[in-house]
């Protein structure tokens, strides 16, 4: 009896690490436990530090600085104002955007594609929803690989349907995407039907976002709007559980490389 309960006792032991080693892996944030901000005609809540909202624990995940999910009112939207040194990625889920800099671009960005900034040495820009109904986006800031570079601004359509069940590459800093960005991240996104089942490969470390649906990462249930830190794998599986899923993936450096 006495070595059954010894042998419990180590069971038991060994589960709990396991448990523990899982969570360092996978650091699931909900949505109801993001950053928040009303400002009437914006709408964001805040997976890091940002703005107003200030939490030592959530200053970023390595180079991945901020990430905003912003509900932006008709006829509404940010004025010009400036950035430098900074990758600003947005990923526009519903609606449009319309960007405007003082470089001379200027575009429009619906809903499933996406659009880049390099601020570089400095850029104005104004970004205004100018649609009759709501906006909604991620916006994306991740540190440059290279401070001073020049300005530069570009968007592109992707397909909304996975490819040989994978998520379409949208953002890279290795010149093998459609944008191009001056980081060593790499962006993914795709919609997926009910029960198809994606195996991303990690290169550094993956925040994970559900723009719709829901989906199973790995053992971890997520739904819309919330966000996961991967550590510590190369891989991760992406399950959805019902039609209409959408999911980011951010492979985003360590603060180190």
């Amino acid at each position: 009896m006495q070595s059954n309960a010894h042998y419990s006792t180590k069971a038991r032991s060994r589960l709990l690490t396991l448990n523990f080693i899982d969570q360092k892996m996978i650091n699931l944030q909900t949505y109801q436990q993001l950053g928040h901000a009303d400002h009437g005609w914006l709408d964001a809540r805040h997976h890091f530090s940002f703005a107003g909202y200030h939490n030592p624990k959530r200053m970023g995940f390595g180079k991945l600085r901020v990430i905003n999910d912003d509900i932006i009112a008709a006829g509404s939207g940010f004025g010009m104002h400036q950035h430098h040194d900074m990758e600003i990625i947005t990923y526009v889920r519903t609606g449009a955007i319309t960007h405007k800099d003082d470089k001379g671009n200027q575009g429009r960005t619906v809903a499933g594609d996406v659009q880049v900034m390099s601020a570089g040495t400095g850029i104005f820009h104004s970004e205004f929803n100018l649609e009759n109904m709501e906006t909604t986006i991620y916006q994306i800031w991740i540190e440059p690989s290279e401070l001073g570079v020049s300005p530069r601004w570009e968007t592109a359509t992707f397909p909304k349907q996975l490819r040989d069940n994978q998520l379409s590459l949208l953002v890279s800093g290795k010149g093998d995407a459609p944008l191009s960005i001056n980081s060593d991240a790499r962006i993914y996104a795709g919609q997926l039907s009910k029960n198809t089942t994606v195996t991303q490969t990690i290169e550094h470390q993956a925040y994970v976002l559900i723009s719709d649906g829901q989906i199973k990462l790995d053992s971890l249930f997520m739904n819309k709007g919330d966000g996961a830190q991967v550590t510590e794998q190369t891989t991760v599986n992406i399950k959805a559980l019902n039609d209409g899923t959408e999911v980011l993936l951010i492979d985003v450096p360590g603060l180190f490389g």
